[in-house]
């Protein structure tokens, strides 16, 4: 998704990526690159992950910041300056969520209000969350959370001067090979001739790349307005 308009509204622009060390951010902040920014901030509280990525990457236009959106001042702080704001940070995997919904909580709620509260009171341009399509008809902790999330959004989507910000949502389904995904579990089991752990051959998932991943973002980013949710149709 290299076409001029693109090109034209990153340039000179400053990128926040929460969870920005997360399979979706470490592929998105190489794409980025390809864009003449200004800067690129990678924020996530994880320091052996960026110190990796810092080293892979040897980029003077990224900066890391080690902290956590559960914070709500190191977000606030974070944000001033940024043009735009990636929310990624989330706490995703579905067993993990279920045994501590509180923490789910914290990061999938509390984290994700105060990213687009920071996003306001800095007149951020753009804020674009990304959820999942377990929000739809959520069953357990994390598609709750998120589907929480998504409606904080659109209720202060509702109460904002878009001239200003604007705050929209991406849905994905499960992303291919990304960490967690149950695919390389299933590659290795499939290999050493063990049965696959399927809950219920009647479930369905949707599947899509981390390249779709970051192209729907690139979407939403170039056309959203307030309150706007991107769902890609996927296999």
């Amino acid at each position: 998704m290299n076409n001029k308009k693109t090109i034209s509204y990153f340039k000179n622009k400053s990128i926040l990526i929460t969870g920005g060390t997360g399979s979706f951010g470490k592929t998105f902040v190489k794409k980025l690159l390809e864009f003449k920014l200004k800067n690129i901030i990678v924020f996530s509280r994880d320091e052996k992950k960026q110190e990796e990525l810092r080293h892979e990457l040897q980029n003077s236009k990224i900066k890391f910041i080690l902290c956590d959106v559960r914070e709500k001042n190191s977000i606030e702080d974070a944000t001033k300056d940024v043009d735009f704001i990636f929310h990624a940070a989330a706490l995703k995997q579905v067993p993990s969520c279920e045994f501590q919904p509180s923490e789910a909580y914290k990061t999938n709620i509390i984290g994700t209000e105060n990213t687009i509260d920071a996003a306001i009171k800095n007149k951020v341009r753009k804020l674009i969350l990304l959820s999942t399509d377990k929000a739809v008809y959520p069953i357990n902790a994390m598609g709750m959370t998120k589907a929480l999330g998504e409606k904080i959004l659109q209720a202060k989507s509702n109460r904002i001067d878009s001239n200003k910000t604007i705050l929209c949502i991406t849905r994905y389904g499960n992303v291919i090979g990304s960490r967690g995904s149950v695919i390389p579990r299933f590659i290795n089991l499939a290999k050493a001739d063990e049965p696959l752990p399927v809950t219920d051959l009647r479930m369905t998932r949707f599947m899509m790349s981390l390249n779709d991943s970051v192209n729907l973002v690139l979407h939403a980013l170039i056309n959203g307005q307030n309150g706007d949710i991107f769902v890609q149709k996927s296999p």
